[in-house]
């Protein structure tokens, strides 16, 4: 099991899981003070359900990173810790957009009589705390990374070699894997979003939604798996996938936008962050696309061995399992007696 095993991966754990403890915080205190205010049917009203949906999105995202955090750690995976702190900026956004969502969430339920309106006054100094703490640690989160790439740099070069073609397409490898687990939070984010909107829960939509979840898990993997194993069939069937998925999402994002649609209404309280959501999941599966297709494109070319069954160490884990497995030397010196073994050289009297 994988161990944190110098000052800077260090760090970049230390300031993960702070920022999740605090930002988690306000975000519980931020929920519990809105469904406490409550009253009447307010359950029945579409605007009641931001804040859950703000929460439950910032418990998995905030979870997910820190599984990102270890795992980019344990494969000094370079490209991945960059990919966090442009994650950490989308978390960014969404907290400054949240802001806007409750208070007009807040707005209408006063409106209707089914909450106070001094709620906002109470939470908006922890909702403004969010983006700020989250903003602080990109920053630092941007200073370790900076010095990770200086760490990890010289174990990727001996994992490769000093072959420059090679390391390109490792590196487009590298970019590739990075992207799916980048793509798996923002499909998920957004289904997330989706289904705690959709009230009316007899629509056919509402299970072929929950039902995209584990077929999508299933794409993801089998993505990565045929990738390692250089499957060209499997990534050609991937690719199509990959346009259906684009499909999808340009199919819901004209669907929240238009006037006359049968949930235009249900859409009001997350339409900005459900929007923002499938954007970035577009611009990630474009880029994907474009990825797959040149990951597929060096297949045969020689990465395979260095993909497959190979784990970067560092000096010292290096170092840790030679002095495990390595047998002792006792030939101190060459012929018979406490100082050494039986020579092997041959000597004419």
């Amino acid at each position: 099991m994988y161990k944190p095993n110098s000052p800077w991966t260090w760090a970049f754990v230390g300031v993960s899981v702070v920022q999740a403890a605090i930002v988690l915080g306000f975000e519980a205190f931020a929920f519990a003070k809105f469904q406490s205010s409550l009253r009447g049917d307010s359950n029945n009203k579409s605007p009641s359900h931001t804040i859950p949906t703000f929460l439950a999105l910032y418990i998995f995202g905030f979870l997910y990173q820190l599984l990102l955090v270890y795992d980019a750690l344990r494969l000094k995976n370079t490209i991945q810790v960059i990919g966090l702190c442009i994650y950490n900026v989308g978390l960014l956004v969404y907290a400054a957009v949240q802001m806007d969502q409750i208070d007009e969430a807040i707005a209408q339920l006063s409106s209707t009589n089914h909450i106070d309106a001094s709620v906002w006054d109470e939470e908006k100094p922890f909702l403004i705390a969010i983006p700020c703490v989250i903003g602080l640690v990109t920053v630092l989160m941007a200073v370790i990374a900076w010095k990770l790439y200086d760490e990890f740099a010289w174990t990727i070069y001996k994992h490769i070699s000093a072959d420059l073609k090679m390391k390109r397409r490792y590196l487009t490898f590298q970019i590739y894997i990075a992207l799916l687990k980048f793509d798996f939070f923002f499909f998920l984010g957004f289904t997330i979003q989706f289904v705690v909107v959709v009230v009316d829960r007899s629509n056919i939509e509402f299970y072929l939604t929950i039902a995209a979840i584990p077929i999508t898990i299933i794409i993801l993997i089998m993505a990565g798996f045929f990738t390692r194993r250089e499957n060209t069939p499997g990534m050609l069937v991937t690719i199509t996938l990959y346009f259906a998925g684009l499909a999808y999402f340009l199919f819901k994002l004209a669907r929240m936008w238009q006037p006359n649609g049968p949930r235009y209404d249900l859409y009001n309280p997350v339409r900005r962050p459900l929007t923002t959501f499938a954007v970035i999941t577009v611009i990630l599966i474009v880029l994907t696309i474009v990825n797959a297709c040149m990951c597929t494109a060096n297949f045969g070319r020689g990465l395979k061995p260095h993909i497959t069954g190979r784990k970067m160490e560092s000096e010292e884990e290096k170092l840790a399992n030679h002095n495990m497995t390595e047998m002792p030397n006792y030939n101190y010196g060459y012929g018979p007696g406490p100082g050494g073994a039986m020579g092997s050289r041959m000597t004419i009297d």
